[in-house]
């Protein structure tokens, strides 16, 4: 059938196919749109309300006043989509954009340009080409192409961007792959990041790790039952806790602790020390805060405070405050302005200035 403007409702039945009138052709309907399985408008739609179930197609545009409502199936667009709130047990494709004014709940949502959701989104899956605004809400796999954005609290299962993300509020959830930058003004829960940008959380973090091309800023804490792997700087406004950290540049925070290793380029900044299995700290590089760990590796022009370890190696030229080890190297031009202590051996080579005498100890105080 071939239609213009409904001024009720329209009842498609199923199999059924309608078309519209204008060019491009299109259909108005007043009232409630209602539609059975494999019906097709070969037309836009424009109605107060729509609902369906099984297999629909829209060869145009939808819009509608208020919701749209599958029971189950499939309701493909080509062009865009506009409404007031979408509630489907069905998967949702649309070929243009997608714009909710309200909440969005459907099986797999499958945009080919932007999708914007001013409530909360309840999905399977979203998988759009271009942008995504969402208000928050509980979303297993999201795949885009451009940037996405949360304001309010989500729950997620893998987040897979090419462009930037943003979240708000408190976040939890899987792994995040982001090809630019990763930031949050909140909290957030997940499994691993992977980001080729910069990575900013607000309050604290807690996941399992960390590759992030880029710098990485905490408001709070973060903790990692990992690694924390990130090619330039790291702040972290208070702990950062981890089982390995592997730091390009500079890292800044309260207190550093690395149950297994920590290997840092640039300079460490902390107030109450690093803690490590291993710390291994790059040339020229500055240490401020003490250090505690099995076994430390100074790089050459280095300068440190306090070193408490079984095993330390200072490279050459590099300047320490206080030494306490078992068995200490020293290369040569390296100075030495407060104590050292050692239980079994000291190495030094020549041209090394003590400030004061070392002293060789049955034991070392803690």
């Amino acid at each position: 059938m071939t239609l213009s403007v409904v001024e009720g409702d329209l009842v498609i039945g199923r199999q059924a196919t309608v078309k519209g009138k204008g060019m491009p052709p299109k259909v108005t309907v007043l009232g409630v749109v209602k539609c059975s399985e494999g019906s097709v408008f070969q037309c836009s739609l424009s109605a107060e309300s729509f609902e369906g179930e099984g297999d629909i197609v829209i060869q145009g545009d939808l819009e509608t006043k208020d919701q749209v409502k599958m029971k189950a199936g499939h309701l493909s667009i080509t062009g865009k989509v506009k409404a007031k709130k979408i509630d489907a047990d069905s998967d949702l494709t649309v070929g243009g954009s997608l714009d909710v004014k309200g909440n969005t709940r459907a099986q797999d949502i499958d945009v080919g340009g932007s999708f914007s959701a001013l409530g909360e989104v309840e999905a399977k899956k979203i998988k759009v080409r271009s942008s995504v605004t969402i208000k928050g809400g509980h979303v297993s796999d999201i795949n885009v192409g451009g940037s996405f954005e949360s304001r309010s609290l989500l729950e997620f299962g893998l987040i897979d961007v090419e462009g930037a993300v943003k979240l708000a509020g408190k976040n939890r959830g899987g792994d995040i792959t982001v090809g630019g930058s990763c930031k949050v003004d909140g909290n957030l829960k997940f499994g691993k990041i992977h980001a080729g940008g910069i990575v900013e959380i607000s309050e604290s973090a807690t996941g399992e790790s960390l590759n992030i091309g880029g710098a990485v800023r905490v408001g709070s804490s973060l903790q990692l039952s990992r690694k924390l792997e990130v090619g330039g700087q790291v702040e972290i406004g208070e702990f950062l806790t981890a089982m390995e950290i592997d730091v390009g540049n500079s890292l800044k925070a309260r207190k550093v602790s690395a149950s297994k290793s920590a290997k840092v380029g640039g300079s460490i900044t902390t107030i109450l020390g690093v803690a490590a299995g291993s710390l291994e700290v790059g040339r020229r590089s500055e240490v401020k805060g003490s250090i505690r760990a099995n076994e430390v590796i100074i790089g050459d022009g280095a300068s440190v405070e306090d070193i408490h370890a079984k095993n330390i190696f200072v490279g050459r030229t590099s300047r320490a405050r206080n030494l306490y080890g078992e068995r200490i190297t020293i290369e040569s031009g390296c100075q030495v302005s407060g104590d050292v202590y050692y239980s079994e051996s000291l190495q030094a080579e020549k041209n090394v200035f003590f400030a004061k005498t070392p002293h060789k100890v049955s034991q070392l105080s803690e």
